[in-house]
């Protein structure tokens, strides 16, 4: 596929609009995929002001910037007007200092973390790893899920030593994984436990009527809803307001304690949309499970459903 000048044009236009611009499936708020999650997650960790790009909101877009960049994925990172590449190269360049050295940031080189891992553990990762090519890994993705298994070793990895393992890190992860415990216990209802002092709390999940309860006994909270305006126009809460790009610069200025609640249609929006402020730090987080369908059926009737 060529690009016409005129769709050739607007991408350079776009990509020259902000000295940070990156492509990524949904926005700064709702990003579609964890791809696009992660990248948005890397600069806002690195602390630089960046423009977004939803890229599903134009087909045309969607194919031009494959062609315009020469790269086959999304999302995908320009800094000043150059090419930077993908999610994994991002979180590549943020922990070695090359994305701070090209944003004109600051960088502070990381230190190895350390883990405490009990016996049992230890004797879990030498048996998966029996007889197996590669080392072990404990990487985290967005959203704090955790990946631990056999992996090749990278460039760069702190090699952490503990209860007779060589475990390998990334070094973008290290800072975040610092202090993590890991036990295992065998049989049916066991399995591995972690524990990491970095970790925020986990989003709470409350139906309806819960959370009907705990608006009416506690007038401090915020609810948010995660649609779109023309959903809004349909349905809405009492009370609610709409998340945007205004209403997201406005909850980061908020004490990291304030409680908030977010819904949707069924329940998935809103749930990712409290994952991401969890990310920002934010420790009182609720998503009402259903959504707004299921507050028209438990709470109030009057609200119609669509």
């Amino acid at each position: 596929m060529s690009l016409d000048a005129s769709l050739r044009n607007r991408i350079q236009g776009i990509v020259d609009s902000s000295k940070v611009v990156l492509f990524m499936k949904g926005d700064q708020n709702q990003p579609r995929c964890g791809f696009s999650a992660g990248a948005i997650g890397i600069l806002q960790e690195v602390g630089v002001e960046f423009r977004t790009v939803d890229i599903l909101q134009d087909a045309e877009l969607r194919q031009g910037i494959k062609v315009f960049s020469d790269w086959p994925t999304i999302p995908q990172l320009y800094v000043g007007g150059e090419f930077i590449g993908g999610s994994d190269i991002m979180r590549q360049m943020a922990g070695n200092g090359e994305l701070h050295e090209a944003l004109g940031l600051p960088y502070t080189p990381p230190q190895p973390p350390t883990f405490h891992v009990s016996e049992a553990c230890a004797a879990a990762f030498r048996e998966l790893a029996a007889g197996q090519e590669g080392v072990i890994r404990i990487g985290l993705g967005d959203g704090w899920r955790y990946r631990i298994g056999l992996d090749r070793p990278r460039p760069g990895d702190f090699l952490v030593e503990a209860a007779g393992l060589t475990i390998h890190v990334g070094r973008s992860e290290a800072k975040k994984l610092d202090g993590l415990r890991l036990d295992y216990a065998p049989g049916e209802d066991g399995g591995l436990s972690i524990e990491n002092p970095n970790e925020p709390p986990r989003v709470t999940q409350r139906s309806p009527s819960e959370v009907s309860a705990l608006l009416r006994d506690n007038p401090g909270i915020r609810l948010y809803d995660v649609r779109s305006p023309r959903e809004r126009m349909l349905a809405k809460i009492e009370g609610a307001v709409l998340l945007d790009e205004r209403t997201v610069g406005q909850i980061r200025e908020l004490p990291k304690d304030t409680p908030l609640v977010f819904y949707c249609h069924h329940g998935v929006r809103s749930l990712q949309a409290a994952e991401f402020f969890r990310g920002e730090g934010f420790t009182n987080l609720t998503n009402m499970t259903g959504g707004i369908d299921a507050w028209s059926q438990e709470v109030d009737a009057a609200v119609p459903r669509y």
